[in-house]
């Protein structure tokens, strides 16, 4: 069927005299149910060494992955074909709206031989390079603009730098790294605005992130009290763009501000001496080890800032990195049956602990760690059903 929509869009070369309000008059034509306008269009014309023209629209992306694909269509000579694109737009692509014309891609054959096609080849690379152009246009010209729409297609693009090696080249000049102060940064302006602080005795630079304000908010303000700058990344395939950042990248890495206690996540010279001696270690760690489970927490005592919590619960960056790797694909055949392990940091220089070693009578030491524990359990929302009630109704008790 001949479109009643792309011969007076497509059709023309000049796109100079096409407005927003042709662009976005055309994408209500196009999605009729669609009733939020596109964030941005990028107008594709090529004539050599393939025809091509095409508009293809950003519009909001949510942080799920399992978006409708077939929603850019693909005609020849303005004749609708299909629109499923996929081996003929980039995978990362897919997601965004649109159409294209062009009278060089083979029909009727499967996605191998369309992949192995020489001009096939050229337009996907002629559209991710477009759209890579355009995404660096828009941060260059109007940075503060493009900030304001990152939640709205970084998804796009972190899957674009996960799946297409030249993307991920590319967008190192306009991908963002947020942080939880609402600062956006690149790349290189990270590393320059986190050297200083955030560099361990090793030399290696170490980039703190929460994946939730709210539920890490503790871990963020301890991370914050140091000086230490904390991004905020919460796309569901954050692991697997941070495992290949580190990967490319010399001397990098990312853990999650929850990962462990803070002087622990980066690591200085000068170490914390602790106030217990070894004899009150062992002790301490007996009563702890006797109150949690053996088969979920591993009990640690560190000598920390007396200021800092006195009992922490946190999550090894590597075995919550697996699941999370596991559970949006990928990860091998790590994470999907690991258990849930965490690592329950007792402050040995916390005044809550010398009291706790202090108290004479065992039944009042076990119910000061239960509480402590809980707490602690409570921040990570660890703490549900029977035993969060048990803990409300201890709560009440002890204020009695």
């Amino acid at each position: 069927m001949i479109s009643s929509i792309t011969p007076h869009l497509l059709g023309l070369k000049n796109q100079q005299i096409l407005k927003d309000e042709d662009y976005n008059h055309f994408y209500r034509e196009l999605y009729p149910t669609q009733f939020e306008e596109p964030l941005f269009q990028i107008h594709l014309n090529v004539d050599y060494p393939f025809h091509l023209t095409g508009i293809l629209y950003f519009p909001k992306i949510s942080n799920d992955l399992n978006l409708q694909k077939d929603r850019i269509q693909l005609y020849q000579n303005q004749v609708f074909v299909t629109d499923n694109v996929e081996g003929i737009v980039p995978e990362f692509l897919t997601m965004l709206r649109g159409v294209i014309d062009s009278p060089d891609i083979p029909l009727n054959v499967s996605r191998s031989y369309l992949q192995a096609d020489g001009n096939v080849k050229k337009i996907s690379n002629y559209i991710t390079r477009k759209v890579a152009d355009k995404l660096k246009s828009l941060f260059k010209k109007e940075r503060e603009a493009f900030q304001e729409k990152w939640n709205d297609i970084k998804v796009v693009i972190e899957y674009g730098m996960l799946s297409e090696d030249k993307f991920f080249e590319k967008a190192k000049d306009f991908a963002l790294f947020p942080t939880t102060t609402g600062d956006y940064f690149t790349f290189e302006e990270l590393k320059e605005h986190t050297k200083d602080a955030q560099t361990d005795k090793d030399g290696k630079l170490v980039q703190l992130y929460a994946s939730n304000v709210d539920e890490q908010h503790a871990y963020i303000e301890a991370a914050k009290a140091k000086g230490y700058k904390v991004l905020l990344l919460d796309s569901p395939i954050v692991s697997h763009l941070l495992q290949k950042i580190e990967t490319n990248e010399e001397n990098i890495t990312f853990t999650r501000v929850d990962a462990d206690q803070i002087d622990k996540l980066i690591v200085k010279e000068d170490a914390t001496p602790s106030k217990l001696s070894e004899e009150s270690q062992e002790q301490l760690k007996t009563l702890v080890e006797g109150i949690v489970p053996k088969a979920t927490y591993t009990v640690q005592l560190e000598p920390m800032d007396s200021k800092a919590l006195p009992f922490l619960i946190t999550q090894p960056e590597f075995m919550r990195r697996m699941k999370e790797m596991q559970q949006t694909g990928g990860g091998g055949m790590f994470g999907g049956n690991m258990p849930e392990m965490y690592n329950l940091i007792v402050n040995m220089n916390h005044p809550l602990v010398s009291q706790i070693l202090e108290t004479k009578t065992k039944k009042k030491q076990e119910r000061l760690i239960k509480q402590s524990v809980d707490l602690a359990r409570l921040s990570q929302n660890l703490l549900k059903g029977e035993e969060l009630t048990s803990f409300i109704n201890r709560s009440f008790d002890m204020i009695k």
